[in-house]
């Protein structure tokens, strides 16, 4: 059985929770941000918070915090430096740049569900007016080649469905998972014809697994064959799947549930018709990662008051 969750189109902060208990609480403790309602004034320290940016690992995020702060000219008081406001919860590492959050969010859908709970609350009890989410990630693509920056559409599950669900109280829970259409074409948009990579966008397959889930043949287990991988891949490539992640359904329903515009940019490491390894050198890997952000970066300071 299944039931569909309500979710409004209004990005406001009024709508940012659809959780009557928390009003009950005493004391909210973010748990794995180690951030809470009680001891912390997170209207003054999160308030202007305009954009929430996150990606896989912890080193990305980091890196991507002191490019935004180079991008819209941030400046840090004297004699200090970036702080891992998360490090108490040893889960997440997150850094706030003016306006600006940069955290990571993980492997798969279960830990970017976690920290979006709780970064949708912080937006919440920051009384933050409409933020916009970003997540920058990897994937690989499906006939474009490496170093490609793809941005979703919309996201669909293993089974093709563009929803997202998990079982609550013994049914199945399921969201929407519709991407802000203004928001992706905006960037796309600006991507300008004297840069080094291509921007091409598309339904992007979220799955639960790294290996079987993706149709490769190089994992521990395989019980189908490689002319079966293609073929299925072919036709993911007919129905305007472009790429492949792990993260994005998640991502999707619940900044929609939330009423929250995002967006979801990643970089292909490789094309999945061509093989299963990913054999691109890390030198190049490293600065390849900074083509989704170089999007990002261009969106953020066209939006800053």
């Amino acid at each position: 059985m299944t039931h569909k969750c309500l979710c409004s189109d209004k990005y406001s902060n009024e709508n940012a929770v659809k959780n009557p208990h928390l009003a009950g609480l005493e004391n909210d403790y973010l748990y794995h941000i180690a951030l809470d309602t009680e001891t912390m004034n997170l209207v003054e320290a999160f308030g202007d918070t305009k954009f929430v940016c996150m990606g896989g690992s912890p080193k990305k995020m980091y890196m991507f915090a002191k490019y935004i702060m180079e991008e819209i000219g941030h400046k840090l008081p004297f004699g200090t430096k970036l702080l891992d406001i998360s490090e108490k919860g040893d889960r997440y590492s997150m850094y706030k740049v003016g306006p600006v959050i940069s955290v990571n969010h993980g492997m798969g859908c279960p830990t970017i569900g976690i920290l979006l709970n709780e970064l949708i609350k912080l937006m919440y009890y920051a009384k933050c007016k409409n933020p916009v989410f970003f997540r920058l990630g990897t994937c690989g693509s499906i006939g474009s080649k490496p170093g490609t920056v793809i941005i979703s559409e919309d996201a669909c599950d293993g089974m093709l469905q563009k929803e997202y669900s998990i079982p609550v109280l013994g049914k199945l829970l399921t969201r929407s998972t519709e991407l802000d259409k203004q928001l992706w074409q905006e960037l796309k948009s600006l991507s300008l014809p004297d840069d080094e990579f291509e921007v091409i966008s598309g339904t992007t397959m979220c799955t639960n697994d790294f290996y079987e889930g993706q149709a490769r043949a190089d994992g521990a287990f395989c019980d189908y064959t490689v002319e079966d991988q293609i073929n299925y891949l072919k036709s993911l490539q007919r129905k305007n799947i472009v790429n492949i992640e792990m993260e994005s359904t998640a991502f999707a329903a619940f900044t929609k549930a939330a009423g929250i515009k995002s967006g979801v940019i990643c970089l292909s490491v490789q094309d999945v018709l061509e093989g299963d390894e990913i054999s691109v050198p890390k030198e190049v890997m490293d600065k390849w990662q900074a083509r989704p952000q170089i999007l990002v970066a261009r969106y953020i300071k066209q939006h800053l008051d």
